[in-house]
C-alpha cells in the first residue's frame, strides 16, 4: 500500500500524539510541511519528523497557497479556528483527519460536511472511541446477538476533577465563547459511540446540566487569584496550580499550560504566574457545565441515559441491556467485557485486544485511528469504525440538539430538528 504524506495544521498536544504514532511507523506515513503560530512547537515538529523549514509555516493560509503538497491534511487547531483551513484543504481536494468536534457551530459542521460531500474527499472525525479494543470488541458482540434487542443503554463520562479544572476550567476548553458547548467539545465522541453501537436513528432528546461548583461563589475567603501568590487554604486544595504543574510527573498538563513541548520548570512558573492555568479554579473565566444528564429515545423503543461529570477520578463506564443479556465495562481498571446471559444465568468475562498499541493513549484509540486512516485511503480498511461525514456530522447535530434542550429545559424531537438543520 501506499505510504502517506501528511500535512499538520495546528501543532498542539493532539498533533504531537498523532504525529508521534505516525513517526513510529515510517512504512506508512511521512509528515511533510506543518503550520503553526507558536514558534517552539513549530520548530519542535519540524525536528521531530524532519520537515524542510521551507514547509514549516506560522499560518494555515502560507501552506494552503501551496496547493496541495501532501495526501492527507491533519487539522488539530483549537475549535473555532477549524473551518478556515478545513474549507480550503478541502476546496484543494485534501482528505482530512481532523479534530473533534467537526466545529464549534452547527452551521460550519453542516458546511464542511457538505464540502466533503460535493467534492468527494474523504474527511475523517477523531472521534476515538470507535478505534479502541474495548468498544470495537463491544459492537461485535452487539451486532452478534449475543445479549437480544438492545433496549437501554447507561452510559457515564467521568471527567475526573483534574482533567475538569485543567481543560475545561483554567484551559482552552473553559469557555464556550472560545471554544464551545461542553457535550460538543468534550463528548461528541461518546454520543458518537453510543449511536454507533445501537446503530439507530435518534427520536428525542432531553437534557440538565450547569456549572455549579467552579465559579466564584465558592472561592474561599481570602483566597488570591493566582494559587502561587500564597493561599490560605493551598495546602488542602486539591486543585492549586502549584502542586499540580510543578511536579515533574504530569508532562501533559505542563507542556499544555506552557504551551511548550520541551518544557521546564522555569516555563511551568512563568504559566502558573502569568496565565489563567494558575488562576483560581473558582476565578476563571469558564461557564461550561461541570456536571450534565441526557435521556435519549432511539428506534426500536431504545432508551440511553448519559453522564458527563466531572466530580470523580475519570474513566467510563457503560451499562447495556438487552432481551437476552446485559453487558457492564469500564475503562477503569477492568480488561474485560463482563457479560451476563439470560439463558445460561452464567457470567462470562470477555476479553479484548490492545490492537498492538504504540502508545497506548485513549485506550488504543488514538493508535487505532491512525492505522484506520491509512487502509481508508489504501481503499484497504475492513473494519466498522471509519464513518463516512455524513454519519459523524449526523452524530454531531444529535450532540448540539442536546446542548439546545439543556438551554432551553426542553424536549427535542429529533426527526424535526434534523430536519429543519438540513433544510435551513
Amino acid at each position: 500500500m501506499k505510504k502517506l504524506t501528511v500535512a499538520i495544521i495546528g501543532g498542539g498536544n493532539r498533533a504531537q500524539v498523532y504525529g508521534d504514532i505516525m513517526r513510529k511507523i515510517p512504512d506508512k506515513y511521512q509528515i511533510t510541511a506543518v503550520a503553526e503560530p507558536i514558534d517552539n512547537r513549530r520548530e519542535f515538529l519540524m525536528r521531530r519528523h524532519k520537515i524542510s523549514p521551507d514547509m514549516c509555516f506560522r499560518t494555515w493560509e502560507e501552506l494552503l497557497e501551496k496547493g496541495k503538497v501532501a495526501d492527507l491534511c491533519m487539522i488539530t487547531t483549537m475549535d473555532r479556528l477549524r473551518i478556515g483551513p478545513a474549507m480550503k484543504a478541502i476546496e484543494l481536494g485534501y482528505h482530512l483527519m481532523l479534530e473533534k468536534p467537526i466545529a464549534s457551530t452547527l452551521e460550519e459542521c453542516k458546511m464542511i460536511t457538505r464540502a466533503a460531500e460535493e467534492k468527494g474527499v474523504k474527511v475523517i472525525i477523531c472521534t476515538v472511541l470507535r478505534y479502541t479494543g474495548l468498544f470495537i470488541k463491544l459492537k461485535e458482540i452487539i451486532d452478534s446477538g449475543r445479549i437480544g434487542k438492545v433496549m437501554s443503554i447507561n452510559h457515564e463520562e467521568g471527567v475526573g476533577d483534574v482533567h475538569q479544572t485543567h481543560s475545561y476550567v483554567r484551559g482552552n476548553w473553559g469557555n464556550s465563547a472560545k471554544s464551545a458547548d461542553m457535550l460538543v467539545q468534550k463528548s461528541c465522541h461518546d454520543i458518537d459511540i453510543i449511536q454507533w453501537l445501537i446503530d439507530k436513528k435518534c427520536k428525542s432528546v432531553q437534557s440538565y446540566g450547569m456549572l455549579s461548583y467552579f465559579k466564584r461563589d465558592n472561592a474561599p475567603e481570602g483566597s488570591p487569584d493566582y494559587c502561587i501568590d500564597g493561599c490560605p487554604v493551598g495546602d488542602e486544595c486539591p486543585y492549586n496550580a502549584v502542586k499540580l504543574y510543578l511536579p515533574d510527573d504530569s508532562y501533559w498538563m505542563r507542556s499544555t499550560c506552557s504551551r511548550v513541548f520541551e518544557v521546564t520548570d522555569a516555563d511551568v512558573e512563568k504559566a502558573i504566574r502569568e496565565t489563567q492555568y494558575g488562576k483560581c479554579v473558582f476565578k476563571c473565566d469558564n461557564d461550561v457545565v461541570d456536571h450534565q444528564t441526557v435521556n435519549m429515545l432511539f428506534e426500536d423503543d431504545i432508551t440511553v441515559t448519559f453522564t458527563m461529570n466531572a466530580f470523580n477520578k475519570g474513566g467510563r463506564h457503560m451499562h447495556i441491556m438487552g432481551t437476552k443479556g446485559e453487558i457492564r465495562i469500564s475503562t477503569v481498571g477492568d480488561e474485560v467485557i463482563h457479560l451476563y446471559d439470560f439463558v445460561t444465568k452464567q457470567h462470562e468475562d470477555i476479553p479484548f485486544n490492545d490492537l498492538g498499541c504504540i502508545t497506548g493513549a485513549h485506550g488504543g484509540g488514538d493508535d487505532g485511528l491512525v492505522q484506520a486512516i491509512y487502509e481508508e485511503l489504501n481503499d484497504a480498511y475492513k473494519g466498522k469504525s471509519v464513518p463516512t461525514i455524513r454519519q459523524s456530522y449526523y452524530n454531531h447535530v444529535i450532540t448540539f440538539a442536546i446542548e439546545e434542550a439543556r438551554k432551553k429545559g426542553i424536549i427535542i424531537d429529533f426527526e424535526d430538528y434534523y430536519a429543519n438543520v438540513e433544510n435551513n
